[in-house]
């Protein structure tokens, strides 16, 4: 069995990952840690910068910096999370695409390569209502899908 892990950067996406060790240790399985990096949002950073800082001029400076960063950030929490699998001797691998988060995640979960997916019940805002990809994609994913509270 393979299990696909939504990796985002949160404490929560964590957790679902940590679960996912637990499971794979029992069930044998092979786990893969899956990131989406959306362009938008590294545009929508930079104008939301450029519009409080009035510094506009170097817009798409701002969101090429902004866009590195969220990259070396999803690399980084996944080289945790991988690290902490091979302690645990679990094979695992990761994968970062790029492109509108709903979509790539439909994508990998439904390509009938997972019998599994999990994910964590919030997102990186850690707000308290539930995480906003969850309601997008909850009913379209056909492997089973387990929130981690």
């Amino acid at each position: 069995m393979k299990v696909l892990v939504l990796i985002d950067g949160s404490k929560w996406s964590q957790k679902a990952a940590l679960h996912a060790i637990e499971l794979a240790k029992r069930k044998n399985a092979e786990v893969v840690l899956f990131s989406v990096l959306d362009i938008a949002e590294a545009k929508a950073m930079a104008f939301n910068f450029c519009a409080q800082s009035g510094i506009c001029a170097q817009l798409k400076d701002y969101e090429s910096r902004i866009w590195g960063d969220m990259r070396k950030s999803i690399e980084d929490d996944q080289n945790s999370i991988l690290s902490r699998y091979k302690g645990e001797k679990v094979r695992c691998s990761s994968k970062i695409v790029e492109g509108s988060i709903r979509d790539e995640v439909l994508r990998e979960a439904n390509s009938g390569e997972y019998g599994l997916v999990v994910m964590g019940t919030f997102g990186r805002s850690g707000k308290t209502r539930i995480s906003a990809l969850l309601e997008q994609i909850g009913g379209a994913v056909r492997p089973p899908l387990l929130v981690v509270r």
